[in-house]
């Protein structure tokens, strides 16, 4: 009875011969990799609104010059992980380059740090999630935590049936995702473009704004790279990937890169132009969606895809934690 328990939900053993099976194509590991930094485009904008909206409404637009400084870390981190890639094809990350360059305990501080990030992502992937599923239907405001925890088993029981199954299930929700958030920022912009936003909606950009300080600018720049976090997941797990592993990882985290360029842009725009101010109950993206489209269809499509790829980033951190355990 127990046995079949078990083979039903995370089913048969996988024989030693059996590994090379489960390696990732760039598409499947597009999806169970890049989960966690496509996913932050969810929160990411919406922190840098947080911390302006302490100074007034006015201030939003200083988001768009710092979106242009996240842009351009974001480039940074990708052309240096790129590197580590090829230097490092058998992964390992911030722990296997401190430990072969700087010694053992250094190693070990870079990989208990990343061990506690990656319990941490599950913890606020999930939350961010749970958070996506009550904008949408307030009266589970509740349940937060039984939602979050029923989540966080689900991933654990894919997880036990195989990297290649888990990725094969988990693809679909990631890509429904971008398209869901291509269609809003493209209907978006086209509303703006086409004069469908009133212009009174938000402040010119370049208006003056009393209390602004540089301090500020940069606890909002701070805030903001929150939208990078994942960036690393590709050059950990190289070993996930088909042969050729290290080039099949570098065109997956070049792709990664500007997947996540355009969809974060994309939503600081949209807040701006939209004049959207952060909200405890309704988050920007939610905003944003109901702005464009009302409390439609695509209005849940789209709190419905945010809200499983941000349970969904959760993965990358169980997947990368087991990982570290095995190095």
């Amino acid at each position: 009875m127990i046995s079949s328990i078990k083979r039903l939900l995370i089913g048969r053993p996988l024989k030693s011969n059996e590994i090379g099976e489960q390696k990732l194509n760039k598409t499947k590991a597009l999806a169970i990799l890049s989960s966690d930094a496509l996913s932050s485009v969810a929160y990411g904008p919406e922190q840098i609104l947080i911390v302006l909206v302490t100074v007034g409404a006015a201030a939003i637009w200083y988001s768009i010059p710092i979106a242009v400084g996240v842009l351009i870390l974001l480039s940074a981190l990708i052309l240096s992980y790129r590197q580590i890639i090829y230097a490092y094809p058998h992964g390992g990350g911030a722990y296997i380059v401190s430990k072969s360059n700087l010694g053992v305990n250094p190693g070990l501080i870079a990989g208990g740090s990343l061990l506690v990030d990656y319990i941490l992502t599950v913890a606020v992937s999930v939350s961010a999630g749970t958070d996506a599923i009550t904008s949408a239907f307030p009266t589970l405001h509740g349940f937060n935590v039984e939602i979050a925890i029923g989540f966080v088993i689900l991933l654990t029981l894919l997880n036990l049936r195989g990297v290649t199954e888990s990725a094969s299930i988990l693809a679909y929700p990631v890509y429904l995702f971008v398209l869901a958030l291509f269609l809003l920022i493209g209907v978006g912009i086209y509303n703006v473009t086409i004069g469908g936003v009133p212009t009174e909606a938000h402040t010119p950009i370049g208006t003056p704004v009393a209390g602004i300080s540089l301090f500020i600018l940069l606890r909002a720049f701070a805030s903001g790279s929150s939208a990078l976090t994942g960036v690393e997941a590709i050059s950990n797990a190289i070993p996930n990937f088909k042969n050729p592993a290290p080039k099949n990882a570098a065109k997956t985290l070049m792709f990664m890169g500007i997947l996540l360029a355009i969809l974060f842009s994309g939503i600081v725009f949209l807040a701006y132009s939209y004049g959207i101010t952060p909200s405890g109950e309704v988050t920007v993206v939610s905003q944003i969606a109901e702005e464009i489209f009302g409390r439609n269809f695509m209005y849940f499509f789209i709190q419905g895809t945010t809200a499983l790829i941000l349970i969904l980033a959760a993965n990358t951190g169980i997947l990368l934690f087991l990982y570290l355990q095995l190095i």
